[in-house]
């Protein structure tokens, strides 16, 4: 089972992916928690160059590119081979990112990144999307307020409202996939409606 969390930043993915993961684990399953970029030692040291605040002279497309790079040695060295194993994997963010981010934010061409995002991934795609939306600015204001803001955080508030739109165009067009999370409401709520989503759609009970 690989579930992946997306959503436009300061919407508190990276709050809710480890109780999400203890509750997966009270039901009996095995959980690899992992994030992008990163995941894997090599991944780690391109997230230290894209989120470097001294890098903003950084093209669109040698972004996109690294953070190709990441996934594709995350997929191969950590999330195929747990789910092979039958874990579930939770990703805190994924190949949805790049479409959001670097295609509508950037408003690259869509269909090229996609053939990229194939290439990278070997075509491997979550079995569920949980997007936590929330209005950008507010989520900016959030994140502003943490000791994470980097280079991607510093956009233009246009770039992350085509961010935001961009996530509800995916949403729209696979939404046997996608589930959509209003994150505006108390850490307690929204991740009450990812247990529930979870529940909903995935979990059967083990030994059933």
């Amino acid at each position: 089972m690989f579930i992946t969390l997306e959503g436009p930043d300061g919407s508190g993915k990276s709050t809710q992916i480890n109780p999400l993961a203890d509750y997966l684990k009270d039901q009996g399953y095995s959980v690899l928690i992992t994030r992008e970029p990163g995941g894997t030692p090599i991944g780690d040291q391109i997230r230290l160059i894209l989120s470097d605040l001294k890098n903003t002279g950084m093209h669109p497309r040698s972004e996109t590119l690294l953070f190709l790079a990441a996934r594709a040695q995350l997929v191969e060295q950590i999330i195929r081979p747990h789910l092979k194993e039958g874990h579930v994997v939770l990703c805190d963010r994924y190949a949805d990112s790049t479409m959001a981010y670097q295609g509508y934010g950037h408003q690259n061409d869509l269909e090229q990144i996609k053939t990229l995002l194939n290439f990278a991934t070997g075509g491997l795609k979550p079995d569920l999307t949980l997007l936590l939306d929330m209005d950008v600015e507010e989520g900016l204001r959030r994140k502003a307020g943490g000791s994470e803001w980097n280079r991607l955080d510093a956009y233009s508030l246009e770039f992350h409202q085509r961010v935001r739109q961009g996530y509800h165009s995916l949403a729209a067009s696979e939404p046997e996939r996608w589930v959509m999370i209003e994150a505006g409401g108390s850490p307690e709520d929204v991740q009450a409606a990812l247990r529930q989503v979870v529940q909903d759609r995935l979990i059967t009970p083990v030994g059933s």
